[in-house]
């Protein structure tokens, strides 16, 4: 397999993703937010801007993988959800973290109870980008596949058509109580 496989793996991605896009908009399935975490800040030393998420795009969640209405693709990073942060319990500091991110989805405007994704990697879909990439999707052998679980190896990583294929069966026919 060579550079031609390659060069035609991407390009097959890219009207994949942008088959998705129209596929899913035209079925209306409901986007999500993807937001930016804004940090607290000073200002002019007396006044305070407290955290805050800042939408950034909307986007449809396929597994370990985000799609925006753009046709951009991402590593799924975190999720929040708008609720009320509660009060801190000093036990860890990632329940913490997690609790600031309630808190600022509050914040910055989202409607109470919608789920933010947070901490999403864009993904560089060019054959430079995927070739021996360390995240989830990656380029070897002309086949652009998908590690689904951090556990998985790359041998067992799925080819990404078939993945987004069975993703998005999912998010538009969820089994029965999902």
């Amino acid at each position: 397999m060579g550079e031609a496989d390659a060069v035609s793996a991407v390009a097959s991605l890219r009207n994949q993703l942008t088959d998705i896009v129209r596929e899913l908009s035209d079925a209306q399935v409901p986007t999500e937010p993807l937001a930016d975490y804004v940090p607290p800040r000073r200002v002019a030393l007396v006044f305070r801007h407290d955290s805050r998420l800042v939408e950034t795009a909307r986007v449809w969640r396929l597994g370990v993988l985000l799609i925006d209405t753009g046709a951009g693709l991402y590593a799924a990073g975190e999720t929040t959800r708008a609720v009320e942060p509660g009060w801190p319990q000093h036990q860890a500091t990632s329940m913490e973290i997690r609790r600031e991110y309630r808190g600022a989805a509050l914040r910055g405007g989202f409607a109470t109870g919608t789920t933010i994704n947070i901490t999403a990697t864009p993904i560089d879909v060019t054959e430079e980008g995927l070739t021996d990439a360390a995240g989830p999707v990656f380029l070897r052998e002309g086949v652009i596949r998908v590690r689904w679980s951090a556990h998985v190896g790359d041998d067992a990583a799925m080819p990404i058509d078939a993945y987004l294929t069975e993703r998005i069966e999912l998010l538009r026919h969820p089994p029965e109580g999902a």
